[in-house]
């Protein structure tokens, strides 16, 4: 019955090469159609209506430098944190946001060095994304002057940078410095010179402050460490933890948690140094992940991975413990597969997405899980 249509017109090629064309493009090339195909009109408007080759928006990278942002912030040259390094900017901040993608409604808040790789990603999934700089650079201080025995030592040092607030006398993170208070006014200046992104979500109702619950906390290393510090002080939608988290002389990771702990998610690589010497392993339990499915090895289980929360890689190629530290996040030390593709693609759509209400069978905390340091 459609013998009389042509159906591979010039007009319908060029918005099969051009999925993202302009709008008013795309309504002259189907009009075009509509007139040289008129016993196809109704297929063709239905084609118009509903096929995703004719979507609109566009992916937006924004950065900003935090302290042209905020005129309250300041630098903390005692622990190495400066606006400028060689004349260079060292507090730029980047944003990123897909409007093309059906929007999760969360923001992915990645407390290390921007990765646009790992944002690309987050931004497939629907989520906003961002990086705010902050007062991070204490731990190489503020490590050697740990005294032996002391459970409590990073704890309070990773809430202050982290809320502003005073929570240890090793250092003095006044509020517009922490993370939280960064991250806000990156929000509150995102929606102001961008409100096609539709930041304005992320605000709290009196638009004071960010509304935590839509949030998720990343970072990798020392970031997931105070990433899943701060989550254990106030509730937020979920805790991507890659490599990490360590602490492993600290006692914070077991206190009470204002994040339900099935929203912690963990990755890391067994060739890693931290995982080697079980300081992944003694947080998560610490962290009740147990509670929630056994440690699935992604080399060997596809997604859901049993709906578990703490996942590992034995992948063979890595042999450096460094590069196996690396190797969660996307990136050059993140091992891929003859297609070019990376490894851990389900990996990290599984961590930033899977529902936190789907969890596995809880089991007995692994004996091979040293917990006393």
């Amino acid at each position: 019955m459609f013998r009389r249509f042509h159906f591979f017109s010039p007009h319908i090629l060029q918005l099969a090469a051009f999925p993202y064309v302009p709008l008013k493009n795309t309504k002259a090339a189907i009009l075009a159609a509509l007139k040289r195909f008129h016993p196809m009109k109704t297929l063709l408007l239905l084609l118009a209506l509903t096929s995703p080759l004719l979507a609109e928006g566009k992916k937006f990278t924004l950065t900003a430098r935090a302290s042209e942002i905020d005129p309250g912030t300041k630098e903390h040259p005692e622990i190495d944190y400066v606006f400028a390094r060689k004349g260079k900017p060292a507090d730029n901040q980047l944003a990123m946001v897909d409007t093309r993608v059906k929007p999760s409604g969360y923001l992915v808040i990645w407390l290390m060095e921007p990765k646009p790789e790992l944002f690309n990603r987050l931004n497939s999934y629907g989520h906003h994304a961002m990086q705010v700089t902050y007062p991070r650079e204490w731990f190489a201080k503020m490590d050697k002057l740990r005294k032996e025995g002391d459970d409590d030592h990073f704890s309070g040092i990773r809430l202050e940078a982290a809320t502003g607030e005073d929570h240890t006398k090793l250092i003095d993170i006044p509020k517009p410095d922490g993370l939280m208070e960064r991250s806000y006014q990156f929000v509150k200046y995102l929606d102001q010179k961008h409100p096609k992104g539709n930041w304005k979500q992320f605000l709290s109702r009196d638009g004071k402050g960010l509304d935590w619950e839509k949030v998720i906390l990343s970072g990798a290393s020392h970031g997931s460490t105070t990433a899943a510090r701060l989550a254990k002080e106030i509730k937020v939608a979920r805790v991507v933890m890659l490599s990490g988290p360590r602490d492993q002389t600290e006692k914070w990771q077991g206190l009470k948690s204002a994040t339900p702990p099935e929203r912690f998610f963990g990755f890391t690589h067994t060739g890693d140094a931290g995982w080697r010497g079980h300081h992944y392993c003694r947080s998560w339990l610490m962290l009740d992940l147990h509670k929630f499915g056994p440690i699935v090895n992604v080399g060997e289980s596809k997604p859901p991975y049993g709906n578990t929360r703490r996942l590992i890689s034995t992948e063979a190629s890595i042999k450096d413990p460094q590069r196996a530290h690396s190797a969660s996040t996307p990136g050059g030390a993140s091992p891929k597969g003859t297609d070019g593709k990376y490894l851990y693609e389900d990996v990290w759509k599984y961590l930033f997405t899977h529902p936190v209400g789907d969890t596995g069978t809880a089991v007995k905390p692994e004996a091979r899980c040293r917990e006393d340091f």
